[in-house]
């Protein structure tokens, strides 16, 4: 097998201080070997995704159907308080951007298998609340905070000669100033999520029908609390976490049965859910000069009187700072292209991606991802071939096809990812000089794996419990019993042994 020959990589920008790219810096740290790692934040604080901006102002075209949108503008809060130095009495402001991240929102992961490797998320209900999240995140970040430009926005990062050798080049604005200042780097790791852009999708009669009736659709991104829906017929695009979660919600104040639309049935929702209805894919929005907000549903069903529509149906994969890149990475925006195992690019890899698969358990997929470029980059691991990455890309293709399904990894391919992730960082060579020994996290183990493969159940066992639910902390408490089941299976073996 033929492999890239190695290069000298010393200097790295981390792109977002949110999960992934405080994991990166980690594990880029551990190696030992890189002269400087810079992370640019737009925030003003860690916790990435997990921000919560109470008032989310701004709009989205209807349809969205263009993942290509310029980079987001900051909104100007005050940090509620006096801060050190503050001799004028004025609050300090803060940068923050609009978040998916809504009121009352608790992770759809048990925190035994959501939390880092090397950190426990523990003594919390057992599904935390985003509160907890962020704590646990800053807290965990403590160690790399020295590296975090925050307020720094990435503004474009291109491909230039530096006196013999192609380098990268990235363009930062201090969001607090305005200063435009420009760094060269050896390496870029992308790390700055993909819920930015939402997707709304092109229905027959929708823009007539949004014009008609502005205010009614909206997106699941700007969601933060029930009680604009209150006495409300309600319509949910979608019954992934999101779609299902607001559903809940909302239907404690909404008119009943809540409809919730999508191509087949949430495994997420309680089985005690008789305040909604499951009904199929919108797809017609009637015209609007009837006066009765209706809409049809594949299959023929109309719905009339229609007070609200939220489209829970997620979000485009968009990096507008890699707009001079070519080949491009975004094509359609449903997934990222031209990169291998979901990480490195094809036509250079000194640039990386972390975080850019779905259907997964976070954090610690970001960690077996970034085992595995910090020991690419410090020249511990050899890549295959142009050749070789290209035919496992299009691999990929054949099994999942060209659009969304391309990076989605539900169980168990993302326990098989991870693990394999980790075999890879695994057979690293050893530096040589004592130093740099770097980082590797464990794999999944048997326990792990089989509370990823009951959690939907669990899930649902958990809402079951109502404002109960607080006090949970343990899948055991809800009937979920490792030990016994492994007890059973054993028991069971010897059976079919004995026959």
């Amino acid at each position: 097998m033929g492999s890239l020959h190695p290069r000298k990589t010393q200097r790295v920008a981390i792109i977002g201080a949110g999960p992934g790219g405080v994991v990166a810096a980690k594990y880029l740290l551990a190696e030992d070997y890189f002269s400087t790692i810079d992370v640019f934040e737009q925030q003003a604080s860690f916790g990435g995704v997990w921000n919560y901006s109470s008032d989310p102002r701004g709009t989205i075209d209807i349809p969205q159907t263009n993942p290509n949108q310029p980079l987001e503008e900051p909104i100007w809060r005050s940090s509620g308080g006096l801060q050190n130095g503050d001799v004028d009495g004025e609050d300090e402001k803060k940068a923050t951007f609009i978040s998916p991240v809504y009121e009352r929102l608790e992770s759809n992961i048990p925190h035994v298998i959501m939390k880092h490797s090397d950190k426990l998320l523990e003594d919390n209900q057992l599904f935390p609340s985003r509160e907890t999240v962020v704590k646990y995140l800053e807290e965990y970040a403590e160690d790399v905070k020295h590296l975090v430009h925050f307020q720094t926005q990435v503004t474009d990062v291109s491909r230039i000669c530096e006196g013999s050798q192609d380098t990268w080049l990235v363009q930062v604005r201090d969001l607090a100033t305005g200063k435009v200042s420009e760094a060269f780097c050896d390496a870029v790791v992308v790390a700055n999520g993909h819920y930015t852009v939402p997707t709304l999708p092109d229905i027959k009669g929708i823009r007539e029908w949004n014009a008609a009736n502005p205010g009614v659709i909206g997106h699941s991104k700007f969601y933060r609390r029930p009680d604009g829906y209150r006495n409300k017929k309600v319509i949910i695009v979608g019954n992934a976490a999101s779609g299902t979660d607001t559903a809940t919600q909302i239907a404690t104040v909404c008119k009943h049965p809540l409809l919730l639309s999508s191509r087949s049935e949430s495994v997420l929702f309680p089985f005690s859910a008789s305040y909604k209805e499951n009904v199929p894919e919108i797809v017609e929005f009637l015209p609007p000069d009837q006066g009765t907000r209706a809409v049809r549903f594949k299959g023929g069903r109309v719905e009339e009187g229609i007070d609200a529509i939220l489209f829970a149906t997620g979000y485009y994969y968009s990096f507008p700072f890699l707009e001079s890149l070519e080949p491009p990475v975004i094509m359609t925006g449903e997934r990222v292209e031209g990169l291998y195992q979901h990480i490195f690019y094809i036509h250079e890899p000194t640039l990386a991606f972390i975080g850019l698969p779905s259907k997964i358990i976070p954090f610690r997929t970001f960690e077996g991802q970034a085992a595995v470029i910090a020991r690419v980059w410090s020249n511990k691991l050899d890549l295959p071939s142009v050749q070789e990455m290209k035919m496992w890309e299009e691999g990929v293709v054949r099994e999942r096809g060209v659009g969304k399904r391309f990076h989605v990894l539900p169980f168990p391919k993302d326990f098989e990812y991870h693990n394999e992730m980790v075999e890879w960082a695994e057979r690293a060579r050893d530096s040589g000089n004592g130093k740099g020994k770097g980082k590797v996290p464990p794999k999944w183990n048997e326990k792990e794996r089989w509370t990823r493969e009951r959690f939907p159940a669990i899930k649902r066992a958990f809402a079951e419990k109502g404002e109960g639910r607080h006090e949970v902390r343990t899948v055991e408490e809800l009937g979920f019993d490792y030990k016994g089941w492994l007890r059973g299976e054993r028991e069971e073996g010897k059976r079919e042994s004995a026959g």
